[in-house]
Parts: C-alpha cells; structure tokens; sequence
C-alpha cells in the first residue's frame, strides 16, 4: 500500500509538472510612455494648470448657474455614472465570486415503491418511506495561482477607466458648455454692432435717395445704397439665428426644454490668460481623463493576461458536508443520522484542444491593442495640446493687430465728426466713417470670440482640472503567489 501511494503521489506530481511547464512564460511590465511629446519651449513658467472648476475664472454668475444645473441633470453625465456604477457592481460580483460559499438545506420527500420494481416490497416490508436531510454546505476554490486575484484586479482597473471617461463626459460638457455660453454673448456683441451697422446703411440709403432726387447723383448710387443695406439686414438676422441656436443648443445640453432656460443677459466677454504650464510634457498624461482611461484599461488587459496564464495551471478546490439524514423522522435529529462529507478536489487541465492557448492569445492581442491605443491617446493629446496652444498665441497676434486697425478707424470717425461739425464734410462721410469702425469693432469681436473658444479648448486639453492619483494596480501575477 504505500508503494501504491508513492506512485500515486509521484504521478500526482508529474502531471503538476507538466502542467507547469507547457503554461507560458511569464510578461515582463508594458513598457508605456510617462511624457508627453511636446516641443520643449511650449511651457509657459506663468501658466497654471486648470482648476477642478476651472469656468469661475471668467466671474459670470450665470454661467456658473448653469454649469451646476448641467453637472446636476445633464443626461450625458448620468450615462456615464451608470457606467461607474456598473463596472463597480463587476468588482463586488468578481470578488464575491472567490469567497467561500456556505449554505443550509433542508429536504423532505414522501415516495411510493413500485410494486413490480427492481426490490419487491415483499422484501423491503413497505411501500411508503419518508426521507428527511438536514445539512450545511462549505465550498471553497483555492486561488492558489491567482487567477481570481488577477480577475478582480482587472475588474477594479476596469473600474478606474469607467471612472477616468466619467471625468472626460464631465469635462466634454462643461467646455461645451462654456463655449456656446460665450458663442452666445458673443453673437450678442455682434448683434448690436449689426444694429448699428443697418442704422447707418439706413441713412445712407435716405442721403442716396435725396441726392438722387435733387440730380446730385444717379440711381446706381441709390441701387449700391439699397444692396448694402440689405446685405446689413441679412448679416443682422444671421446673427439672430445663430444666437437662437445657441440657446437651443444650451438647452440641448442641460437636457431641458430651451423655455426652460434661466434668462441670459448679454455681458462683455471676459479676458483671456492662456499658456502652457512649465511642466506640461511631465504631467499632462496624468491630467488628461482620457488618457489615464487608457491607461487603467492597458491594466486591466495585463492582469486578464495574468489570469488567462493562471489557467494552465491546477485549480484546487474543497468541498464539504455536514448534516443529518434519515427516512425515519423521529430519528432526524438523533446522533445515528449524522452524515459528513470532505471532498478536496484537483483538475489539471492536460488535453484541451488549445482552447487554454488560444484564449491566453486573445488576451494577449487584447492588451497589445490596449498598449497601442494608449501610445496613439499620448500623441493625440500632445498633439491637440501643442495645436492649440499654437492657434491661442496666434490669435492673440491677430487681436493685437486688430487692436490697432480699431484705434485708426476710431480716430476716423472721429476725425469725420469732427469735420462734420466744422461744415468741412457732410452725413455720408460720418455714416461711411461710422461704418468703418462697426466692421473693425465686430472683427475685433470675433477674434475675442475666437480666443475665447481657443482658451476653453486650451482648458480641456489639459485635462480641465482632473489629476488620476489613484496607484496602479500590483499585478497578481508577479507576487503572492506560487512560481511553478
């Protein structure tokens, strides 16, 4: 007998061998990038990065207002917390999964033997018997490969990256948000300026008319006159259709009705400050939420492939029993009815088909495709981030310049009030003047519009406010947990 039980236990341990050693081999660490690729004079040492709530900075109480109701109800951002709360609820369900499971039962059954059966009741003296059990159950997996381990880690990471693309609902929100707000009073600036504009085209017009009618000038002065004005109008109702789409688009994305918005008063935009702060290329992939979603997804793949490499190896489980049986119920609860059970249990898998292997290859073609999307997310965002603080300094040169036609067309219409009021010049000069500074104040509008947009892009591009400062997730894979 114990030569028998050495050689079982010796086949015992080269099946555990084998096993072991057609498992693969263990992955080193993904090797990922921790900067960013930016240009190295793209910092700004009097740059900071964006506050949480970063909108205050622009101090308008309305748009403070509405982004709270946003964050509050925006039908967007639901979407995403339920996906939070989803891949949270897939930790809990992962986890609970390798807990030992204990349970009790309790069982009666009456049956009638068959007459003409296997064992006549002649012999067993009854036809009628009662059987009553009363037991409690102990199941329990061994995870001593950590496969379950590496099954809830992936779902944890799983989590962190739902989380991360919550952020980035939240940010893709608030910057749309804050870019039809200012469209909106922007479109308002430029309506009163077209105003004005259709106001002076008007007098044009009246003084083309009287010239015309007193022979000073021909009808071609009267048609320019007309088509100008009309060509004022239609820029004027353009603007109203875009500032009333807007609104709907504001409402669009507070998810109510546009009668429901709070009343908007038209406010000068506010100033730009935008840069790059010093250290962008170090910290930016910490910073942007839908980078370090795809970061914790490239996590989640890791310990997948961890888990699918656990496969390979034996699983271990026990099972045991206890309770009482009998088919006498007034003997249920006597010391004769107990029953116990112990049951250890061993698989290894040795002949599969490559079912093992071409699941550990999915996994493996699933974290390399994770790997890539990170490296193309660190790009992108580099990309987006070098862009646009490109086209913000470029805009500020462009309001520099236009800065300066505005001075000059300012002190035309002042020179031609002026002149006008000495008798030196007549309305059609003032008008003409008057016409002039309205089309340099309105492109002086839409180039502080335009920063204002880039700011915000700006904002968002660098992760607008978010930090990840949640620790990556040890792999279960590299230690507690036996070396075959």
């Amino acid at each position: 007998m114990p030569t028998v039980s050495r050689a079982l236990l010796g086949s015992v341990a080269c099946a555990l061998l084998a096993g072991c050693m057609t498992a693969p081999p263990r992955l080193p660490p993904p090797d990922l990038d921790s900067r960013a690729p930016l240009a190295a004079d793209a910092g700004d040492a009097h740059a900071r990065w964006p506050a949480t709530n970063w909108w205050k900075q622009y101090q308008d109480p309305t748009l403070d207002a509405l982004m709270e109701r946003a964050l509050a109800q925006a039908p967007s951002l639901a979407q995403a917390q339920a996906r939070v709360a989803q891949a949270r609820a897939a930790i809990a369900a992962q986890a609970a999964s390798g807990n030992a499971y204990v349970g009790a039962s309790a069982d009666l059954q009456r049956q009638r033997i068959s007459e003409h059966g296997l064992f006549p009741v002649q012999f067993l003296g009854f036809t009628w018997y009662s059987q009553a059990d009363l037991g409690v159950q102990l199941q329990y997996d061994v995870d001593w490969w950590g496969k379950h381990r590496a099954q809830v880690a992936a779902a944890t990471d799983q989590a962190r990256a739902a989380a991360a693309e919550a952020d980035a609902a939240r940010l893709a929100l608030t910057a749309a948000l804050a870019q039809t707000y200012f469209g909106w009073q922007a479109d308002q600036a430029r309506l009163a300026l077209a105003t004005q504009a259709v106001q002076a085209q008007q007098r044009l017009l009246a003084l083309a008319r009287a010239r015309a009618a007193r022979g000073i000038d021909g009808s071609d002065a009267v048609h320019a006159a007309e088509s100008a004005l009309a060509a004022a109008e239609r820029a004027r109702t353009a603007l109203t259709a875009s500032a009333e789409g807007r609104r709907i688009a504001l409402a669009a994305l507070l998810g109510i009705a546009p009668d429901a918005l709070p009343p908007l008063q038209a406010r000068p935009l506010p100033a730009v400050t935008a840069g790059l702060p010093d250290d962008a290329s170090l910290n930016l992939l910490a910073r942007r939420p839908d980078v370090a979603a795809s970061r914790w997804r490239v996590e989640a793949a890791v310990q997948d492939v961890a888990a699918a490499r656990a496969a390979f190896f034996p699983d271990l489980s026990l099972k045991a029993l206890l309770g009482l049986s009998s088919i006498d119920l007034g003997q249920l609860l006597s010391a004769g009815s107990r029953v116990a059970l112990l049951q250890p249990a061993l698989s290894l898998p040795l002949f599969d088909g490559g079912r093992l292997r071409a699941g550990y290859g999915i996994t493996r073609a699933q974290l390399d495709a994770a790997i890539a999307d990170y490296h193309a997310s660190v790009v992108q965002a580099a990309r987006e981030v070098q862009q646009q603080a490109l086209t913000v300094a470029q805009l500020g040169a462009e309001a520099q310049q236009q800065a300066g036609a505005l001075q000059a067309a300012r002190a035309l219409q002042a020179n031609a009030d002026a002149r006008a009021r000495a008798g030196l010049g007549d309305d059609r000069s003032r008008a003409q003047a008057a016409l002039a500074r309205l089309q340099a104040e309105d492109a002086a509008q839409v180039l502080a519009a335009a920063r204002l947009a880039a700011d915000i892009a700006l904002i968002q591009n660098l992760g607008g406010g978010y930090a990840d400062l949640s620790a990556a997730a040890p792999s279960p894979d590299s230690k507690d947990a036996p070396t075959p």
